[in-house]
């Protein structure tokens, strides 16, 4: 589920403008994770994988180019400082959810009744809008939803087998049920990196050893791939 609230004007307080620039709020643990997974999360990592996180970097994978003409800039935060917006409700549901927000807010223009006050026009009216920065926040959403909806989808019980001391990396799944799947590539980042750096195609199989390449000091992730190259999102492990 996307939120674009406040995504009307490229405008700030102070006049400047920043029209290529959108933000885009995730949450990296999940508001409806239970204590055990909390717990599970705390031990192995992952405090910035959950599914919303991982939705985010999908985003900048194929919405931030050319065609959208946007920067986006990804936001490691729910929301605005102890601020919250629709989506809210949807996270407290389990739902992958995101926000996208305009960069600077005029909060002359928010939650304000219509009037003039000391010579300045205050409410959220067309005037301030600024169409063309919304268009390019609607292909930044049509460029992700369509390449959601093309791609296939993310992979389940994603694991790391961890029944035995080992420096070896040993990653499971389950199989894609989407007819034209071409494979999937294992994701990797150290531990301090913002964003999955490394991809490892692995072909269409469902385990994957990795001798002396240790889950202690890097992150994995498991993604799909069609025929046609699309991706899915990347699934974080938890141990099995």
């Amino acid at each position: 589920m996307f939120s674009c609230d406040i995504v009307g004007s490229s405008t700030a307080d102070d006049g400047t403008r920043d029209p290529f620039t959108i933000r885009l709020f995730t949450e990296g643990v999940p508001t409806a994770e239970t204590a055990n997974q909390g717990a599970i999360r705390r031990a192995v990592g992952g405090e910035v994988d959950g599914p919303s996180r991982e939705l985010g970097r999908f985003v900048l994978s194929v919405a931030q180019n050319a065609e959208s003409g946007m920067r986006i800039r990804h936001i490691y935060r729910r929301d605005r400082f102890l601020r919250g917006s629709d989506y809210n409700s949807y996270l407290a549901q389990g739902f992958t959810a995101a926000r996208f927000t305009e960069p600077n807010e005029n909060f002359d223009h928010e939650h304000q009744d219509i009037r003039v006050e000391n010579n300045v026009q205050i409410g959220d009216l067309i005037q301030f809008m600024d169409f063309a920065f919304l268009s390019r926040v609607v292909k930044v959403n049509a460029a992700t939803l369509w390449s959601l909806a093309q791609g296939p989808g993310t992979p389940k019980n994603v694991g790391i087998l961890t029944q035995a001391l080992t420096n070896a990396t040993d990653l499971v799944w389950s199989a894609n049920p989407d007819p034209d799947i071409d494979g999937y590539e294992v994701m990797w980042r150290e531990t301090t990196e913002a964003d999955w750096t490394h991809v490892i195609p692995v072909g269409n199989v469902t385990a994957v050893s990795f001798q002396h390449f240790s889950k202690d000091n890097v992150f994995f992730g498991v993604r799909a791939v069609d025929k046609d190259g699309h991706h899915s999102l990347v699934a974080f492990p938890v141990p099995k």
